[in-house]
Parts: C-alpha cells; sequence; structure tokens
C-alpha cells in the first residue's frame, strides 16, 4: 500500500508500516526525527491527491483538546478553533479510501461526530493513561496488544491529579514530548493495518461538510 502519514516527525508510525513493506511517507512542517528519506517537509494539503491508499493524521490539538478548554473563547473569537476543525474537515474529506484521525479527547466529537475508538497507552505495552480517540474510515478498530499497569499519577500545585507523562517540565520542547504517538501505538498500527487483509472500502465521496 501507499500510505500517507500527515502531520507527523517522529517518524514511528510511518517507520511501523515501512517495517511491513509499505511505501510509507510521514509529512509535516517540521523535519523527521527518523530517517528523512520518506518525509516530505511542507503542508499536507499539497500532497492529499497523490493516489494514497490508507492515512493515518494527527491533525495539531492546540486548539480542539478539551484539556484546554479554559481558552476556548478566545480562540473561538479569533477563529483558530473554526481553522483546525475545518483543517480536521480536510483530512477526513481527503481522497483516500482508508484513514484514521488521531486525537485527544476534543471537540471534534461534538462538532464533526464522535470518535469510532478510545485507546490508552497501557493497552500496548506503556505504562501511561493518555485518552486517544480514532475516527475510522474502512480500518477496523485496534485491538490491545500488551495490557499492563496505568501508570502512576502526580498531583499538580493545584490540585489536579494528571497522569505521569503530562507532567513534563515546560520547555521548548515540552509539547514535542507529549505528542508523539506511543511506540506501542504506532507498531498496533502497522501490524494490524499493514499486515492483513483490510475491509472493503465504501464508496467514496464527501462525508464531512
Amino acid at each position: 500500500m501507499k500510505v500517507l502519514v500527515a502531520c507527523e516527525y517522529s517518524g514511528r508510525v510511518r517507520d511501523a508500516f515501512r517495517r511491513h513493506g509499505h511505501d510509507a511517507w510521514s509529512c509535516d512542517l517540521l523535519e523527521c526525527e527518523a530517517d528523512s528519506a520518506w518525509h516530505y517537509q511542507g503542508s499536507v494539503e499539497k500532497i492529499l491527491d497523490q493516489g494514497w491508499d490508507l492515512m493515518v493524521a494527527h491533525p495539531p490539538c492546540t486548539h480542539l483538546a478539551v484539556s484546554g478548554s479554559k481558552h476556548f473563547p478566545q480562540k473561538i473569537a479569533d477563529g483558530r478553533q473554526q481553522a483546525a476543525l475545518n483543517f480536521v474537515r480536510l483530512l477526513m474529506n481527503a481522497p483516500v479510501d482508508r484513514w484514521c484521525i488521531e486525537n485527544p479527547v476534543s471537540i471534534i466529537s461534538s462538532a464533526i461526530r464522535p470518535p469510532d475508538q478510545t485507546i490508552q497507552p497501557w493497552e500496548f505495552g506503556h505504562e501511561h493513561q493518555k485518552t486517544t480517540c480514532l475516527w475510522l474510515k474502512n480500518l477496523p478498530r485496534l485491538k490491545a496488544t500488551k495490557v499492563v499497569d496505568r501508570g502512576e499519577f502526580v498531583v499538580t500545585a493545584g490540585g489536579n491529579k494528571l497522569p505521569a507523562w503530562y507532567s513534563i517540565p515546560p520547555g521548548p520542547n515540552r509539547w514535542k514530548e507529549r505528542s508523539r504517538t506511543f511506540q506501542g501505538i504506532a507498531d498496533a498500527m502497522g501490524q494490524q493495518w499493514g499486515n492483513r487483509s483490510l475491509p472493503v472500502c465504501m464508496e467514496q465521496g464527501l462525508l464531512f461538510a
């Protein structure tokens, strides 16, 4: 298959598919942290129509995730949230027969449609909690590969109880550390969607206006 992993700079999901023999490419505005030979650095809009068989997309969650809901009024007023939702709709309407859109718990669920599945890193070998939503087209739900302990929590100065991964100290790379796909989840995508027969595709058409 020809696989596009949109909005990925780590190369983790891309390389999981490449390990199963697929022509997989990552795309992001940032340079790739892994081998850049199969990375398109630029706007994904420019390559969406290049005959992809499958797309896994990680649209930026900065203006969508409910964890930042206290900033929603400002983001609605200045148009940032609407622009972020429009980008999600662009990905969902891409001319690709099979896709997965990945995001944390966000307003995509209410503004567009609920996710088809929610997963946790602890279902894929990582002792962490991070509710991750998957919107799927012509792809089966991911099956857990290695269920482990759910990991530790930390209590912030404000009294909030948060998963340990969330408490990474502030810094210029904090967002990058918190946005990478967990390796176990990336491996499951490559194994389960790239190493077995996939369902028959629905008729292609405009899905989300």
